[in-house]
């Protein structure tokens, strides 16, 4: 049986004409959603290591101390640049939907939905990715190899490490989900309760599959014994994987999307992300005014009418580029932005019946995670990845200490069923053998004459707004700090409604928006983003985790 799981070449390479070829940083830093995953990546910078075995050293290390968020089990996408050539590449590690899955499958004999199929337990899985892009992103860009990356991961999972107050609050939310699964009760609930925090969690199991990973590389997790054990527990538990699904699965290259906005340079995904499209649409709209010149009610008037044509366009055209045509060009051409931005109105909101309708799509979770990463030769790395919702399907095969995730609730399930995020779509988004789901997961690079920055943070559909307001911020002056910390607030064409955070708006804009016509609802804070930021003026270097989570940043 021939090992086909690998690298695909899906575009051209997108190259970037950074300032900073001619310069270095001098600095390395990181910032993740964790402490021990950003001391795991300047662990490994400070072994000789580049940004790349960093990122790799990053996100390994996240699978164990954060597998709510992201693990062994999931995929995401990695944005690299490599310094010395000056390229981007996408590395496309999303998981796809196995060969058996069908565009009906989480749907009763009647064609209604099934409440949780898509959410809980195997049949639930796509194949993942995460452990091929690690793989590729390691032998390709790294300087260390890879076992040398996974070891800080490796020695989290064998010697453990205290349980902090978002890791305790994630096992409280998720205890009857779990309990489901034997296997990943056992690790999580070691005495039959939400262990307290402080607790030092240890993951022998999950030590192991790493350790297996790190001797004999990705063909440890997609061929052989440990693709035999989870195939069968996943077809013992309702699944649908097969080790052909497992073998077959290719990491895929992709071209970044690249643009500008005022001159600031934008590297940022390309579907099955649609976070680059829909931010560069809603950027195009915005391009056509001089926001410094408007009042603050009426720069936010603007920015979130964008928000709403981009989400729109996202929801009707957007899928896996390897199954769907989609109308990239025009959505990203300054005359189709031209057009929409004729359609605002300057002094009233923009119903969002008043936009040709779509049907509804699959919810997106907002349980991800996202790094930024630089050394001191300027190579960077962005990336986002996740199981979807907390703990993924909650299902852990028996002996693997992996979580599976849940990322087939990332497709449409039937078009028209509405769902518990609003998100609206059709059937580019459909199940399909093989196919990869939407996201809105989109790190990023920006730059302008006086720098460069790093940002993305998890969201579900928040993902793209948050994004857009750290680049709208970063280009007026702000840096990795002012970019994370920033109030939010979003729009997504449906529902229509304004989501936003204490602090985004003053009261005088909540009395002006409402005058507009706009429903706002204030909501917790949301997001948990990683920010880094490079200043060529004068060379200091930046590092920032959200202050709304418990992540950590670091400069060296």
């Amino acid at each position: 049986m021939k090992t086909r799981f690998g690298v695909l070449l899906c575009l051209l390479f997108a190259s970037l004409s950074l300032s900073a070829a001619t310069l270095k940083p001098g600095h390395y830093a990181v910032a993740s959603a964790q402490p021990y995953a950003t001391q795991a990546g300047m662990q490994v910078m400070a072994e000789g290591g580049n940004a790349f075995d960093a990122a790799v050293a990053v996100s390994a290390a996240l699978s164990v101390v954060e597998p709510y968020s992201s693990g062994l089990g999931g995929g995401g996408f990695w944005l690299l640049h490599d310094a010395k050539t000056g390229q981007n590449v996408m590395v496309d590690g999303r998981e796809y939907a196995p060969a058996a899955a069908t565009a009906s499958m989480y749907q009763d004999k009647q064609g209604n939905v099934i409440p949780g199929a898509s959410l809980n337990g195997p049949l639930s899985a796509g194949i993942p990715g995460e452990v091929a892009a690690l793989a590729y992103i390691s032998r390709h860009y790294g300087k260390l190899s890879f076992a040398q990356d996974l070891a800080p991961a490796i020695k989290l999972a064998r010697d453990g490490f205290p349980l902090d107050r978002m890791f305790h609050a994630m096992l409280k939310s998720r205890e009857q989900k779990l309990k489901q699964w034997p296997a990943a009760w056992k690790v999580f609930y070691p005495d039959g309760q939400v262990p307290a925090t402080g607790y030092v969690l240890k993951q022998p199991d999950l030590a192991s599959t790493l350790e297996l990973i790190a001797r004999h590389g990705p063909r440890a997790f997609y061929t052989g014994k440990l693709a035999r054990e989870m195939v069968k527990a996943v077809r013992a538990n309702g699944g649908i994987w097969s080790l052909e699904d497992l073998r077959d699965y290719q990491v895929k290259l992709r071209a970044p999307i690249t643009g500008e906005y005022h001159g600031m340079r934008i590297v940022t995904v390309s579907p099955p992300s649609s976070g680059g499209i829909v931010m560069m649409e809603a950027l195009n709209i915005l391009s056509g005014y001089d926001l410094a010149k408007d009042s603050d009610l009426m720069r936010k008037h603007l920015i979130i009418e964008a928000m709403r044509f981009a989400y729109r366009d996202r929801a009707e055209y957007l899928g896996d580029p390897d199954f769907v045509k989609m109308p990239l060009a025009r959505l990203l051409s300054p005359y189709y932005a031209a057009g929409l931005r004729a359609a605002i109105l300057p002094e009233h909101a923009t119903p969002s019946s008043n936009l040709a309708p779509v049907t509804a799509e699959a919810p997106e979770s907002q349980h991800t995670t996202s790094i930024a990463v630089m050394d001191k030769d300027g190579n960077l790395v962005g990336g986002t990845f996740t199981v979807n919702f907390r703990f993924g399907s909650g299902f852990m095969p028996p002996h693997t200490g992996v979580i599976l995730n849940d990322e087939m609730d990332d497709f449409v399930s039937k078009p028209g069923v509405p769902n518990g995020f609003g998100l609206v779509g059709n059937s580019a988004n459909a199940i399909a053998p093989h196919k990869r789901p939407l996201s809105s997961m989109m790190p990023t690079f920006l730059e302008t004459r006086n720098g460069l920055a790093i940002l993305g943070t998890p969201g579900g559909s928040r993902i793209i707004s948050m994004v857009m307001l750290g680049t709208l911020d970063y280009f007026n002056g702000g840096d990795a700090e002012s970019i994370v910390s920033l109030p939010r607030y979003h729009m997504q064409y449906l529902p229509d409604k304004v989501f936003y955070e204490p602090g985004a708006f003053s009261a005088g804009e909540i009395t002006g928006l409402e005058k507009m016509g706009y429903s706002l609802q204030q909501v917790h804070p949301y997001g948990n983003m990683q920010s880094i930021s490079w200043n060529y003026q004068t060379g200091k270097v930046f590092a920032a985790a959200d202050p709304r989570d418990v992540g950590s940043a670091a400069v060296k």
